[in-house]
């Protein structure tokens, strides 16, 4: 089980680990040892999670959501299997935390009369400074 804070825990049968041998640097451990973990999370059936913040997930997971609604996540940082098991569930975990804040809603305002003008007034100067460096011309 994964506690992701006090109101919500993920379910073992929700994610599935699987050990693969890791790429990069570290000799014969790296063709001997599977180290690297890919954490699988069947976020489209959890019942932890509310439809909104399963929406916020997705867009948040970017390319890491599958079509089967499911979040794959790949650690291979470390040497350590269980190092690298720990590193993704809390990748895991605060990635659920992050959807789990609402977004603000955007109150539209409008801008002041004195702004508006103060605006056009430095576009006029501008304006006015950038005629002047035209060509002069034979008179």
């Amino acid at each position: 089980m994964l506690r992701i804070n006090d109101a919500i825990a993920l379910q073992d049968w929700e994610l599935s680990e699987q050990f693969v041998r890791a790429s990069g640097p570290g000799g014969q451990n790296v063709n001997k040892v599977s180290t690297a973990v890919e954490l699988r999370f069947e976020a489209d059936r959890s019942p932890a999670l509310t439809g909104p913040v399963k929406n916020r997930l997705r867009r948040l997971a970017g390319r890491r959501w599958t079509k089967e609604g499911a979040i794959v996540m790949y650690c291979d940082e470390t040497r350590s299997q269980q190092r690298n098991r720990d590193l993704v569930r809390e990748r895991l975990a605060e990635l659920i935390r992050k959807a789990l804040v609402a977004p603000k809603r955007r109150i539209a305002t409008k801008p002041t009369r004195g702004s508006v003008q103060r605006r056009i007034t430095a576009k006029k100067q501008r304006s006015a400074l950038k005629t002047t460096r035209g060509k002069i011309g034979d008179d």
